[in-house]
């Protein structure tokens, strides 16, 4: 079965930074697009960060642009996610994310996976919790 495990979250005072980690197993991760998506409560989960298997291309919501960066170590079969600058509407649950068949197609770039993939990814990790907050 494939596993994608998060960690890294926890609380942070606003302009703070924290790196996300998300751990892949029983799949080759360089051949997936795999994604970073956020929920707060009583909002929808949104993509934040996506990137591609292919040629590393990669999408940022605008709200995040400029203080996230999206990476992937293969060796160690991890994605991370470094956020700087953080912000209070940062504060949800992150959560990373693949799809077998999704993962996988290149008919589309990195936006339609982030925005769609809240819809149509199949592989989705526990969340890990990151507070803003003073």
């Amino acid at each position: 079965q494939v596993q994608l495990v998060e960690s890294g979250g926890g609380l942070v005072q606003p302009g703070g930074s924290l790196r996300l980690s998300c751990a892949a197993s029983r799949f080759t991760l360089e051949d997936y697009h795999i994604g970073w998506f956020r929920q707060s409560p009583g909002k929808e989960r949104e993509g934040v960060s996506c990137m591609s298997s292919s040629d590393g291309m990669t999408y940022y919501a605008d709200s995040v642009k400029g203080r996230f960066t999206i990476s992937r170590d293969n060796a160690k079969k991890t994605v991370y996610l470094q956020m700087n600058s953080l912000e209070p509407e940062d504060t949800a649950v992150y959560y990373c994310a693949t799809d077998y068949l999704w993962g996988r197609a290149l008919d589309y770039g990195m936006g339609s996976f982030c925005r769609l993939g809240t819809r149509y990814l199949g592989i989705w990790g526990q969340g890990t919790q990151v507070t803003v907050s003073s």
